[in-house]
């Protein structure tokens, strides 16, 4: 039975509002207004009715302190069951605005005639269209693509076969042919988008004070095809070029230019150390790499170059990260950026894209596994109008948005931000700098950014340092977040600086271009949890023996994704992927379940909670990566090493996981300091690894537990630690 809300916001008191920040003249207008609003929602109403009604009527405003903002949540919610009711909504879609939705007014079109009697309007009838989507792809599919600037050069004959079995995930758009860098480029009428339109909108670190940088469409499909004709001067169609940059105007154009002119992008992140820049060069067969000489970050100007160098023999473009010169010296057989502009010279300001079939590669990006190396994951023209698609549907992005997650072309959010953006005619926001600070922040308000998206560790330190604190940010719509577990305090401390706009959870995995399940603008929102599949993907939860669950019974368990999947991988560059993703598998209604990794719960409600990964990859600040490989180079760290296991810890309050190593040691019953094994990994993960894992807790036991066949049961490991912190911290 729901409980009253009368004995929680109604107990608050002015000596508990100027506590929380409010000065003592401006407390009891405020608590006049908040107990106002509360009344407003009825006698007897829900905590969840209040909540919603305090939150309409704009009683909390963005300036308010945290603290402020604090207190009204959680008094409203206070004494809220989540084992009856599921976990608290914040955010209520309104019966008017829902219907101008990008998924509200397809529903609003075709739903009548698709569900018949069954539709009602877009939010009580979003489950009903959302099956309709899953039952029915070619119907969904045809009506999405038409919304995105998604031109064809040769009309598909079909959107889905099903005929060819051995392909588990069906044939897509079969006899399509197009260019999906030239789709981005080009006009597009039905998304209002001319030549005048701002594509990009920009500023550099440093200048903060000045007025932000807008490119039109047309100066951008100008200098993408200044970039493509070098290109051409340089190399073969089909050739695979890396790109291992921040994630600038220039690498935007670059990316581009590689897919306009039938190249094959290699998506590198610029946090790599030598040796995965390697790998990943080494497996993708890439002909060249452009980079630049510096990383410009806080004011700091990181080497990047030189990493480079370390890991590839491949040819470098080197792309200055300040001004017009390069602060280093090139390596014999590197090219400056503006020498390399110079090979387009005299050519025409024209320029024939090489269109290709709709499964031709245009990218190829990396999801580590747990085999240590990573797996290449080739993108396809698919994968593109998946990408924007997902954002059409669920983040709402729309031809008027500015666009702005900060990410890098070598994580899957560069590729989808690029394509969320033009491929629904909104304009791309990039701040070339740290994404950490109060100037990023003040990017977002200068820009006018109305889609904004992040990672938890992101909000983390914008809220550590008030980060926007006198900003307006007003003007945003849509909050957006994925990469790792949120924290509910910190989506708070979020969405209260937009005036309490949604927050769209997305979990998903490059090798599927998209989430399977997301946030939804048609759903009342939750804090760190995500309410309902992606549009059109079906998937199962599984139990221990790999039998389904029934539908809609909250549960937990590994997800099993039905293979019928619009953009997903169908191979691996250097792994089986059937092996990888289907062997195993149970049969689902004739057909075989897709492999995740991710165990999920489903709460009371139909929310969805993402509980870890079923194998041994973890997620260190929105990078996932597997036990295997910080193991590989940990075992090097000192002499006195015979193995190490590294797990993730998820903190007892939610939020991003924690990074523990456990070591057994060669003699095992000598004595070693524990916080120098801490800082000899730290040291040799962030050399040999990633500089951005941060090695949290460090512990030497005598063995490993494992299995007879000699397997290490990480598992195992990772409930016993996570027992003895839980343990140490009610100490």
């Amino acid at each position: 039975m729901a409980a009253s809300a009368r004995g929680s916001v109604w107990e608050i008191q002015p000596r508990d509002v100027e506590a929380a920040g409010l000065a003592a003249a401006d407390a009891a207008a405020f608590l006049a207004a908040l107990r106002s609003a509360a009344a407003a929602a009825g006698s007897g109403a829900t905590r969840d009715a209040v909540w919603a009604a305090v939150a309409a009527a704009g009683v909390l405003r963005p300036e308010h302190p945290h603290a402020l903002h604090q207190l009204v949540y959680y008094s409203a919610y206070a004494g809220w069951d989540r084992d009856a009711r599921g976990p608290p909504p914040y955010w209520f879609p309104s019966p008017i605005d829902c219907k101008q939705t990008n998924l509200g007014r397809l529903m609003e079109a075709n739903g009548p005639k698709l569900l018949g009697s069954s539709y009602k309007d877009p939010i009580s009838s979003l489950i009903h269209f959302y099956r309709f989507s899953v039952d029915n792809q070619e119907a969904y599919w045809s009506m999405v693509l038409k919304q995105l600037a998604v031109n064809f050069k040769q009309e598909p004959r079909s959107i889905l076969s099903t005929s060819d079995r051995s392909k588990k995930g069906g044939t897509w758009l079969q006899g399509a042919v197009l260019n999906i860098a030239e789709c981005c480029l080009l006009p597009c009428p039905s998304l209002k988008r001319t030549d005048d339109s701002t594509a990009i909108i920009w500023r550099d670190e440093g200048l903060d004070d000045y007025p932000v940088n807008h490119m039109s469409l047309k100066e951008l499909r100008t200098q993408v095809i200044t970039v493509a004709h070098a290109l051409d001067a340089m190399f073969e169609k089909g050739d695979r070029i890396a790109i291992d940059m921040p994630m600038t105007c220039n690498a935007v154009i670059i990316y581009l230019a590689i897919i306009l002119g039938g190249f094959v992008v290699v998506s590198i992140a610029d946090s790599f150390a030598p040796q995965e820049i390697g790998s990943r060069m080494g497996v993708s067969k890439a002909k060249a790499i452009f980079t630049q000489d510096f990383i410009v970050r806080g004011g700091k100007k990181v080497p990047l170059y030189s990493r480079v160098i370390q890991g590839t023999s491949a040819k470098a473009v080197v792309i200055p990260a300040i001004g017009d010169s390069l602060g280093i010296t090139l390596r014999n057989g590197d090219m400056s950026w503006k020498d390399f502009l110079s090979r387009a010279a005299g050519r025409s300001s024209s320029y024939s894209p090489v269109y290709q079939s709709v499964d031709a590669l245009t990218n190829i990006l990396f999801s580590s596994g747990t085999t240590g190396e990573p797996k290449a994951i080739p993108w396809t023209q698919l994968s593109p109008i998946r990408c924007a698609s997902d954002t059409w549907a669920h983040l709402d992005v729309r031809p008027c948005d500015i666009g702005c997650w900060p990410t890098n072309l070598g994580w899957v959010m560069g590729p989808i931000i690029i394509y969320s953006c033009f491929l629904n005619g909104a304009t791309l926001a990039l701040y070339h700098g740290s994404p950490l600070g109060r100037d990023f922040c003040k990017f977002v308000q200068d820009a006018g950014v109305t889609v904004l998206g992040s990672v938890p560790s992101l909000v983390k330190s914008w809220k550590a340092g008030n980060c926007a604190e006198g900003l307006d940010w007003t003007k945003i719509r849509v909050l957006g977040t994925t990469g790792e577990a949120s924290d509910i305090d910190d989506n708070l401390w979020l969405t209260s600086r937009a005036s309490y706009k949604p927050i769209v959870e997305c979990c998903g995995g490059t090798e599927l271009a998209s989430s399977y399940i997301q946030g939804s603008l048609l759903r009342p929102q939750v804090f760190g949890a995500f309410s309902g599949a992606s549009m059109s993907t079906g998937f199962v939860i599984l139990d221990e023996q790999g039998t389904p669950y029934p539908d809609d019974v909250p549960c937990t368990g590994e997800v099993g994704l039905f293979p019928l999947y619009f953009g997903a991988s169908d191979r691996l560059l250097n792994a089986d992927h059937d092996k990888v993703y289907f062997d195993g598998m149970p049969i689902y209604k004739g057909r075989q379940l897709r492999r995740h990794g991710d165990i999920i719960q489903r709460t009371v409600g139909g929310y969805y909670i993402v509980q870890g990964r079923a194998d041994d990859t973890m997620n260190l600040g929105g990078i996932k990566t597997s036990s295997v490989e910080i193991e590989r180079v940990c075992n090097r760290a000192d002499e006195c090493l015979l193995e190490t296991a590294a797990v993730s810890i998820k903190p007892s309050g939610g939020g991003p996981e924690h990074l523990a190593i456990l070591a057994v040691l060669k003699d095992r019953s000598a004595q070693y300091d524990v916080n120098l094994l801490k800082r000899k990994f730290q040291t040799t993960i962030q050399k040999n690894l990633n500089p951005l894992f941060k090695v949290s807790y460090v512990k030497v036991v005598p063995e490993f537990p494992r299995t007879a066949s000699n397997k290490l049961l990480r598992r195992v490991l990772r409930d016993q630690l996570a027992q003895e912190l839980s343990n140490r911290s009610k100490l």
